[in-house]
This record gives structure tokens, C-alpha cells and sequence, in this order.
């Protein structure tokens, strides 16, 4: 099995939420893959109170100093590689998921990020916000991406109902997460290695 671990994130932990439905769909997808281990995430257990750090996390995480930021730091940092599943909230992601990226900076920094948006123009707003916030964390973010539309790939907009295509979609998306997450595994080891 692969030594890469990639983050299934759900993106939103709003009562009656569709984030679940669709991060488990994204789960089954990954099954029997050997490129890497995909692990849910869901950040409903994870209960981050807006940032309340005092110090930026970009400053480093010796410097955290609460318990709910240390638990959330060593969960993400495991990890080679996120998908984030995020819901479209007025033209953006969710709050909660912003608010769960910016507690850290180099858990996140030179890994890779794929998207699985929904919402009623398929989340295609809120993924371009996270490609611009990811940017500036040093995330790589594949081109690919899964887009569903809450009137057409939900029966009355709760029941996912995804269309066939999005199958190989999803296959796509791992490639080039599998792929960029190895490369960029490779590159923090060699930041981590003495020069000679």
C-alpha cells in the first residue's frame, strides 16, 4: 500500500448538511485504489472556535497555544494531500472550512489540493476562492475538478444522485493528486535533509 495519506475534508458542519453524502461518494471512488490511503476528515469533529490564536500560524507551530489548535495541526499534518468537498455559500466556501484553514500555515505548506464543490452552479465560486487562499499557503492545486449541481445531481436537492461521467472525473482528479502529492513528499523531504 502507498505510504501517501490524502484528507477527505467535509467542508461544511451545517445541520442537514449534503457535504457528507458527497465526501463519502469521493471516499468510494478512492476505494481499492493503491496510489494512496484517502481518510475522511470532517471538520463537525472539530469544533475550532473562530481563529483565536494571538500569534499568526504562519510565525510556526511552536507557537500555538491552544489545545483545539494543536489537535487540528497534528491531524492535518499527517497527511500528503487534501480534497476538499465544499458547499458554495454566497459566491465562497463555508466559514467554518476558511476558518479551519487559516488556524495553520506549514501543516498545509508544499502538499497538493483537489476540489468537490456543490451548490447551485455546481461550487464553482467557492473553488476559485480556495485555489487563491491555498496559493498564498503554498498548496499545489490540480487542475482537475468535481462541480455538482443541486439541480441536477440532487433528487430534491438532498437525495446525490451524481451522473455516470463524474466516475471517471474522479479518477482523473486522483491521478493528479497522487501524482503531485509524491513529487511534493519528495520536496519537503529534501527541505528537511542537512546540506552537505
Amino acid at each position: 500500500m502507498s505510504s501517501l495519506r490524502i484528507a477527505v475534508i467535509i467542508g461544511s458542519t451545517r445541520p442537514g448538511r449534503n457535504g457528507a453524502v458527497v465526501a463519502d461518494w469521493v471516499l468510494a471512488q478512492a476505494a481499492g485504489r493503491t496510489g494512496a490511503e484517502y481518510e475522511l476528515v470532517d471538520l463537525a469533529d472539530f469544533p475550532l472556535p473562530h481563529l483565536d490564536e494571538p500569534i499568526p500560524a504562519k510565525a510556526g507551530p511552536a507557537l500555538y497555544s491552544k489545545d483545539h489548535t494543536k489537535v487540528w495541526a497534528d491531524t492535518i499534518a499527517g497527511f500528503d494531500g487534501y480534497v476538499f468537498v465544499t458547499p458554495e455559500y454566497n459566491h465562497s466556501t463555508s466559514g467554518v472550512l476558511k476558518n479551519a484553514i487559516d488556524f495553520l500555515y506549514q501543516e498545509w505548506t508544499n502538499k497538493v489540493a483537489g476540489f468537490v464543490s456543490y451548490g447551485a452552479v455546481g461550487g464553482a465560486r467557492a473553488i476559485e476562492h480556495l485555489r487563491g487562499v491555498l496559493s498564498e499557503l503554498q498548496v499545489a492545486h490540480v487542475q482537475q475538478q468535481l462541480s455538482f449541481s443541486m439541480y441536477t445531481d440532487f433528487a430534491n436537492f438532498s437525495e446525490f444522485t451524481p451522473a455516470e461521467m463524474n466516475v471517471g472525473a474522479a479518477q482523473v482528479l486522483f491521478d493528479q493528486l497522487e501524482s503531485w502529492a509524491g513529487a511534493l513528499k519528495a520536496v519537503r523531504a529534501a527541505a528537511l535533509t542537512p546540506a552537505a
